[in-house]
């Protein structure tokens, strides 16, 4: 099993969480390809830690669905498979159309303004051809709208989508895929929709803003 040794560190973190941290991020960006067989003792060498931290990751790790532990056996990499994508970006559509349409009641000026210069920041990173820092303002404009909601469960059960969905980029197509002039349109409708207090359009476009991409990516692979 191929193991990076050039790789940054999380600071303040315990060995359980920086364990789970590293691991996390080398399974999404495709470090660890999917059905690989992970060996605890060559984790715990190249970070450092006994193999105690390495076998609670993998047990957090399996709850997230990233790996698959077969006790006394093996623990792999989960697999993903193509049609994955038609399942799990309606489902995030879902959580985040549930968002927008409850954020439209209770979001405040200073989050509106939050979402309009994120917007502006991700029209700039697709301007400029740079699809890691697109996907990553993306995601924090969503985030945005999550918090205005208020709902915790939204962004715990759109947290663990969102791993999947990045994972899946990252492994099919080897780069996340870049934002469209439309998307930041749909961005724009959407705080529109927000600050109106239009609750069933802020829904109905932010629902569109992920079932587009879901069509690009399916088509790409």
């Amino acid at each position: 099993m191929p193991v990076p040794h050039n790789f940054a560190t999380p600071i303040r973190l315990s060995a359980k969480e920086r364990v789970l941290s590293q691991i996390q991020r080398w399974i999404i960006d495709g470090t660890l390809r999917p059905g690989e067989k992970l060996v605890d003792s060559e984790l715990a060498e190249a970070l450092a830690v006994s193999r105690t931290p390495i076998r609670e990751a993998f047990q957090l790790l399996e709850v997230q669905g990233l790996v698959a532990m077969h006790p006394g056996k093996e623990t792999r990499v989960t697999s993903i498979e193509k049609d994955d994508i038609l399942k799990m970006y309606p489902t995030l559509a879902a959580l985040y159309a549930l968002a927008a349409e409850t954020a439209a009641e209770r979001i405040t000026p200073e989050q509106i303004e939050k979402l309009k210069v994120c917007n502006r920041q991700f029209a700039e990173a697709i301007e400029s051809g740079n699809p890691y820092q697109a996907m990553e303002i993306d995601e924090q404009f969503h985030d945005i709208v999550i918090d205005a909601s208020g709902n915790p469960y939204i962004a715990s059960f759109s947290a663990s989508l969102q791993i999947h969905i990045r994972r899946f980029k990252y492994v099919f197509l080897q780069q996340p895929v870049t934002g469209t002039p439309a998307s930041v349109e749909d961005h724009d409708a959407i705080i529109a929709a927000l600050e109106q207090r239009d609750a069933s359009t802020a829904a109905a476009i932010m629902k569109q803003n992920l079932i587009r991409p879901m069509g690009e990516l399916h088509a790409l692979i």
